[in-house]
């Protein structure tokens, strides 16, 4: 054989060979062999504006992974739209995302109410509805709805913590619930009675709602006070949360007072609220907290910091909505490099769905991702912490 024929076969062969190897690759919407676009709703304005750290940290996450190459050689280019907290807001803005934008996925998006106006939009669609930022129930529910999956532990991991702490430390509480009146709000009520069982009906002896619009909420804290109420829980946005927190200072009121973990965020609720007001509070945390001395030496507590003062220098590294925001990145990351070649909405659903004990660097020790096609809950483990007036510390059950 001649070496010009020679030449000839191989060429012909590596040529077979790429075009297999290109034939391989399965792209959805949004998908090329440089870019994945994203997209997600975010409140950069209105009355939980404060949950907006969450997308800053993600889109700068992702500028960190861009620059060391991406996910197998493909930028990520996340759109993040402002639906200001307000459901047809978050509608319009997620139409424009999946008709308009044509992204392969949504990600990380705020709010319960919001995600539930598009709950059956996304799922109709067959669109990965993935890692929202809301807390309920409804989020795990694979069976009817197999395209939406929730970040966050549902309520019932840190309510029933919470309902077991006072039945073994306080069984004749009396308690009064201030709850947004929203899935968000009403599911963590639920929680916190199915937690308490049959001591509900003495326990619980007062119940006050919001609405996420309403400018205060301090005609709700009256009344609840006046009802005699000892045990305080607040089931609410961060905005309301710390007026809560500042009001029943105010009042002179000192019940035992909880708070859900998504709003225990010192910079953004606790310090608008008063730190001196905020002594007591007892809630929950499953991420590491870098203002806690215990992580100076923790190596994944330093590459957070190293990447805060290179990505995100505006942003307080303290923030526990930034924390979230670079686990949350870390989380969709995962997924994505999990999919390598076959980038199609339904190979995305499936690897997440199919988590096994991914551990996030700002995770607590002890807690890690995990989901299965009929379990879409991945954290469901959470602790309990007290507010010393600097940071939180361990509260034993």
């Amino acid at each position: 054989m001649s070496s010009l024929w020679y030449l000839f076969i191989v060429a012909g062969l590596m040529a077979v060979s790429a075009g297999q190897l290109q034939a391989e690759k399965k792209y959805g919407p949004g998908v090329t062999d440089t870019e994945i676009k994203i997209g997600q709703t975010m409140p950069y304005s209105g009355p939980a504006s404060s949950f907006s750290l969450l997308g800053k940290a993600e889109a700068a996450y992702f500028a960190k992974v861009n620059d060391e190459g991406g996910i197998n050689g493909r930028r990520i280019n996340l759109i993040s739209l402002d639906d200001g907290y307000s459901p047809p807001k978050t509608v319009e803005q997620t139409r424009r995302l999946v008709e308009q934008e044509e992204v392969l996925l949504i990600f990380g998006s705020v709010g319960s109410a919001g995600a539930s106006a598009v709950h059956k939009f996304m799922n109709a669609n067959k669109v990965p509805h993935l890692f929202l930022a809301t807390v309920a129930s409804k989020w795990d529910d694979p069976q009817h709805y197999p395209w939406t999956l929730a970040y966050p532990p549902p309520p019932r991991v840190d309510a029933h913590l919470y309902a077991r702490y006072l039945l073994k430390h306080y069984p004749h509480a009396r308690i009064g619930v201030l709850y947004q009146n929203d899935d968000y709000g009403r599911d963590y009520l639920k929680a916190l009675r199915d937690g308490l069982g049959e001591k509900q009906a003495t326990m619980i002896a007062a119940e006050a709602s919001y609405e996420p619009s309403d400018p205060t909420i301090d005609s709700q804290l009256v009344t609840l006070k006046g009802a005699g109420v000892d045990t305080l829980f607040t089931f609410a946005n961060p905005n309301a949360a710390a007026q809560a927190i500042r009001k029943v200072g105010d009042m002179s009121w000192k019940p035992i007072h909880f708070i859900n973990y998504s709003v225990a965020s010192v910079e953004t609720v606790l310090k608008p609220a008063g730190l001196d007001k905020s002594i007591g509070i007892i809630s929950a945390q499953y991420t590491k907290d870098p203002s806690d001395p215990q992580w100076n030496d923790d190596v994944e507590t330093k590459r957070y910091f190293a990447w805060m003062k290179k990505y995100y220098p505006e942003g307080d590294p303290a923030d526990l909505y930034n924390v979230s925001g670079y686990n949350y990145a870390h989380a969709i990351v995962h997924v994505l490099e999990q999919c390598g070649d076959e980038l199609t909405r339904e190979n995305v659903m499936k690897q997440a769905a199919s988590l096994k004990s991914v551990e996030l660097p700002m995770l607590l020790p002890g807690i890690a991702l995990s989901t299965s096609p009929a379990d879409y809950a991945p954290i469901k483990r959470i602790y309990l912490r007290r507010f010393d007036g600097k940071r939180w510390a361990a509260l034993e059950e």
